[in-house]
């Protein structure tokens, strides 16, 4: 299953226990039922031991978070911060939001200054490459308030594909959230999982609808939810089991 020596390996048991996925009595049932696999294969005897730094261990198609030094972290990023650590310009960074972390973080993508919502921030280099990685294009979410207002064959169109400078691009999704008569504007949804740069505010204008706002909501599996604008919070244990079976799945992609 592993291999290797058994120096530094723990019974998979207490090791799902440690992680918070169930107790210890619970785990070993986990385990017996077959609902349990490391490095891709199923696991149901109960005197298994794995090597937690190395081993991926998931549970039900999920995947679990053996190092606890890892920290995943949601961010509502305002208008007006750059998606940088340091920016040699001196406009607003990230670092303000990253201050209460002992650990180190960093940026999962980027978002562009003028453009608020769905940041995440770790220390998990690993992940933040993969996630990031072009070739894998995670799924976007963005609501957009654009100049005018927006038709049904508009948005027929954004789905069918509009020709950008850089090439052709439709959306995954797109749907008319409301669209005002009186000049108040449109709000429109777009799924994309493109990672072009201003891509929805090039789409939009491409179309005739320059963006006013612009607002990520969803980031893969991960949803902004409440969350206030300038505000972050620890990614929940479902939270961080979703992103990273959704980062292993990508990693063979990469180049």
């Amino acid at each position: 299953m592993t291999g290797g020596s058994e120096e530094g390996k723990v019974r998979l048991q207490k090791v799902l226990a440690n992680a918070g996925v169930a107790s210890r009595r619970v785990a070993e049932q986990l385990i017996v039922e077959g609902r349990v696999r490391v490095n891709g294969q199923v696991v149901n005897e109960l005197g298994s031991r794995i090597d937690p730094e190395s081993d991926l261990v998931d549970v039900d198609g999920t995947a679990v978070q053996l190092d606890q030094s890892k920290r995943y972290v949601m961010l509502n990023k305002p208008t007006g911060v750059v998606s940088s650590m340091k920016d040699d310009r001196g406009r607003p960074d990230l670092r303000r939001f990253t201050k209460e972390w002992s650990e180190r973080l960093y940026n999962v993508g980027r978002l562009d200054a003028d453009t608020s919502g769905l940041l995440v921030l770790t220390n998990d280099g690993e992940l933040a490459h993969v996630l990031a990685h072009p070739s894998f294009g995670v799924t976007k979410v963005y609501i957009a308030k654009v100049e005018g207002k927006v038709t049904p064959q508009t948005i027929q169109r954004l789905l069918r594909g509009v020709d950008l400078e850089d090439g052709s691009i439709a959306a995954d999704k797109a749907r008319l959230l409301s669209a005002s008569a009186e000049g108040g504007g449109s709000l429109v949804e777009l799924t994309l999982h493109s990672g072009r740069n201003r891509i929805v505010r090039r789409m939009m204008a491409e179309v005739g609808h320059p963006v006013i706002e612009l607002v990520r909501r969803q980031f893969g599996p991960l949803h902004l939810g409440t969350l206030p604008a300038g505000r972050t919070r620890e990614l929940t244990k479902v939270e961080r089991g979703a992103l990273l079976t959704l980062a292993r799945r990508a990693a063979p992609q990469e180049d």
